[in-house]
């Protein structure tokens, strides 16, 4: 049995309970395993550091864990891994970890032995473990994901090459004679081969029968058989399984081996948790738990949503717009507030913009009265706002990287308050940038200068090189960061809470200035739902009698020649309108116009 990247969601964790249960009446030896990221994502973290969830873990008898990114998320705080230590220290069961170094950590290195144990102590953390299934000996390992140094806030934990480290673990079991072996691993089934994943490992190390994953989140609803090596030759197969997350479901997979340790037959599924009863015994265990979390997160923090703030993603359908790579309302807001924090409480530092990175804003707003579980649940990883003083050059590389997935995500895509950017969606990756500007007093955009510095604020996270940002990590180590030490959450509220009615639009804050051409026909909306257009657009005006019910968040670019009737009513363009190709002489009174008109 296994699951991963339960993210401290425990409201159906009594249902798991039942479903382990079932399993374990069947088949009483059936090893669980979970394959990380139990830290981070609701009330229940942020309440308990992990406490709670690790109760469940006891009771449900977990034989191995190995860790996920996520459990370093506390990493930058003043006690470092203290909360994981306390985590692993009281675990009924051992965590197995083979290319982690905890050995600069004064939290975690005394819990961690670079052996592989027939007779593990729970509560310690082993380069592996062997455990006896049905008369045979098993082998388990753990690969963490080396991103974890970017997407996490390891501190003195240092991550080792997954490959090497898995031929090393594979080769010391089989050197005892082990010859079934578990990858338990945190490195993504297809996650970025740049850093690390399950398909990579399973064809480049010969030795490993299954591989039990997380960090990707991914569904597999039937195990994936990988029989070929890198080179596409033949070899031995590995099984790779993956239970998505949050508790959802509960992976099995049942394994056949022949008499040298080869597989030769397999079964499993994922089971679906909803379908099961709560347990009695799980349900109670919760009930304080619970109690507490439903108190904080019911607390109204003062500030009313007219409309729901939403938090897109593409779900694998790169047309479709994302928190990763576009603007939101959402993401305006909260770089307001950071913004706002940063001036009150460094005056004298001249922040010019904030930037706050897609992928930690974790879930939008439904419209209401607002709650601090709805702002917790946006905002769920404990970042503190940091100031950085930083040149118009490597500003312009930062927005470099945060534009270079287009049109894929990237958790590192930048939302900006108190700037605008502009930028090439034609053009390659690292050449995109057009221009980075910011807003001065008057509300004028000045475009920033290579050699001249600024200061800017962000979370702690993006500030230390977060997301891959080697340009923020490099102003981190040159000591031209100041973290501020407060909360990301309480200053979003803090905002929200000024602002009491919360609304916003898409503003034109971050541009693509490739034109793209409407057809006249589709331009329109209607009075209550205007069509919103990010970027230029052109429009062909040719004999048409009316255009209305728009906002162009950047340039509105007029040609041909309308009907003499011809109107044009509201419509808001946050760019310039060009007109040097319109040939109509009709009254364009309609079109408000934030830029310039061009004739």
């Amino acid at each position: 049995m296994h699951n991963n990247d339960s993210h401290a969601h425990l409201d159906d964790v009594a249902k798991f309970v039942t479903a382990v249960k079932g399993v374990r009446a069947d088949k009483p030896e059936a090893l669980l395993l979970n394959a990380g990221d139990v830290f981070s994502g609701t009330l229940y973290f942020n309440e308990f550091q992990g406490q709670a969830d690790l109760d469940f873990m006891n009771l449900l008898g977990y034989d191995a864990m190995t860790f996920g990114n996520h459990e370093f998320d506390l990493g930058s705080n003043e006690e470092g891994h203290k909360a994981l230590a306390d985590f692993i220290k009281g675990a009924q069961f051992p965590f197995v970890s083979s290319n982690i170094d905890f050995s600069a950590d004064d939290n975690l290195k005394g819990l961690f032995s670079d052996l592989q144990s027939s007779d593990p102590e729970n509560g310690r953390i082993y380069n592996g473990i062997i455990k006896e299934v049905d008369g045979e000996k098993v082998g388990i390992f753990g690969l963490t994901t080396a991103e974890t140094a970017d997407i996490s806030s390891p501190g003195d934990v240092k991550f080792e090459d997954y490959i090497e480290e898995a031929e090393k673990a594979v080769k010391a079991f089989e050197d005892k004679g082990v010859d079934k072996i578990i990858a338990l691993t945190h490195i993504g089934y297809d996650d970025n081969p740049a850093y690390d994943n399950d398909l990579t490992l399973a064809a480049a190390v010969d030795g490993i029968d299954v591989i039990v994953g997380g960090h990707s989140h991914t569904k597999l609803d039937n195990p994936v058989v990988i029989d070929k090596n890198e080179n596409g030759q033949a070899k031995e197969p590995t099984i790779i399984v993956q239970g998505q997350e949050y508790h959802k479901y509960l992976g099995t997979l049942d394994v056949t081996f022949d008499e040298n340790g080869v597989v030769v037959e397999h079964d499993g599924e994922l089971i679906d948790v909803a379908d099961f009863a709560e347990d009695a015994q799980a349900l109670e265990m919760l009930k304080p738990y619970k109690d507490r979390v439903d108190e904080v997160s019911n607390t109204e923090i003062g500030a009313t949503a007219t409309e729901a703030l939403e938090n897109p993603r593409t779900n694998g359908d790169n047309t479709k717009e994302s928190v990763r790579k576009n603007e939101t309302v959402l993401g305006n807001l909260i770089t307001d507030g950071m913004l706002a924090k940063a001036r009150e409480y460094k005056p004298e530092d001249h922040v010019i913009m904030a930037l706050q990175n897609g992928g930690g804003i974790r879930a939008g707003i439904d419209a209401g009265p607002i709650t601090n579980g709805d702002v917790i649940t946006v905002l769920p990883f404990g970042n503190t706002l940091a100031t950085m003083s930083i040149t118009g050059a490597e500003l312009k590389q930062a927005f470099e990287i945060s534009l270079g997935n287009l049109p894929g995500e990237n958790g590192g895509f930048l939302h900006v308050s108190g700037g605008k950017v502009e930028y090439d969606s034609s053009k390659p990756a690292g050449e995109r940038v057009v221009s980075v500007s910011y807003k001065n007093e008057q509300g004028e955009y000045i475009e920033v200068q290579d050699a001249e510095e600024y200061v800017v604020a962000t979370n702690a996270f993006t500030a230390k090189g977060g997301d891959g940002y080697d340009v923020f990590e490099k102003i981190y180590q040159e000591g031209r960061v100041t973290d501020l030490g407060l909360s990301d959450w309480e200053n979003f509220a803090e905002h929200l809470q000024s602002l009491g009615t919360v609304s916003g639009e898409i503003e034109g804050r971050i541009i693509d200035v490739l034109v793209k051409e409407v057809p006249a026909a589709d331009f329109s909306g209607t009075t209550e739902e205007p069509k919103q257009y990010k970027g230029n657009v052109t429009v062909d005006t040719t004999n048409i009698d009316s255009l209305s019910n728009a906002v162009v968040n950047g340039d509105l670019v007029l040609t041909g020649t309308p009907s003499e009737e011809a109107t044009f009513s509201n419509i808001t363009v946050t760019g310039n309108l060009d007109l040097s190709d319109f040939g109509g002489d009709v009254i364009l009174d309609g079109i408000t116009v934030e830029g310039e008109t061009i004739l």
